[in-house]
């Protein structure tokens, strides 16, 4: 499948285990509490993805390094809210939406990867600009502007977000 011992693999895998923690970490938000487990997996892993992300060879800005440092902002944002400030007054409210909005590239770019790679999607969308492509991530777009909302409304609610 992903070989972990090249840097392609090892990123990948990364990538794979951050979204996985993102669906357990983002409805725990909706119900207005926190995993801790798993948001150590999801922080962790997300920040590493963006991270070896600029690892690859480059030689100019590219819109994957816009992500990564968007999602790196995102990412030590809510580890600073959780962690440093314990979701305290605003703290709750940003650490929120810094998380759902972290999930979000990493879905953008597994659809991305999904159109490349998968064949059946591929022939809908050979080169990104068809129409099932555009309205594979503007639904993914909608759903996550909900999610953002939704996260940011019903965590800082809560008096049992820590539990």
């Amino acid at each position: 499948m992903f070989d972990p011992t090249t840097l392609t693999g090892f990123h990948t895998w990364l990538s794979l285990i951050a979204i996985l923690a993102g669906f357990f970490v983002v409805p725990a938000l909706l119900k207005g509490h926190t995993r801790p487990g798993w948001t150590g997996a999801f922080l962790s892993t997300a920040f590493a993805t963006s991270a070896t992300g600029f690892a690859f060879p480059f030689t100019g800005i590219l819109p994957s390094h816009v992500f990564g440092v968007v999602s790196l902002i995102l990412i030590v944002l809510a580890g600073y809210g959780l962690y440093a400030r314990m979701l305290q007054g605003a703290w709750r409210r940003i650490y929120a939406i810094c998380v759902v909005v972290a999930q979000y590239p990493l879905c953008f770019v597994a659809v991305v990867q999904a159109f490349l790679k998968v064949p059946a999607l591929n022939a809908l969308a050979p080169t990104q600009s068809e129409p099932p492509f555009a309205i594979a991530q503007g639904l993914l777009f909608v759903v996550f502007a909900a999610l953002t909302v939704m996260a940011a409304r019903r965590f800082t609610r809560s008096p049992t977000a820590l539990a």
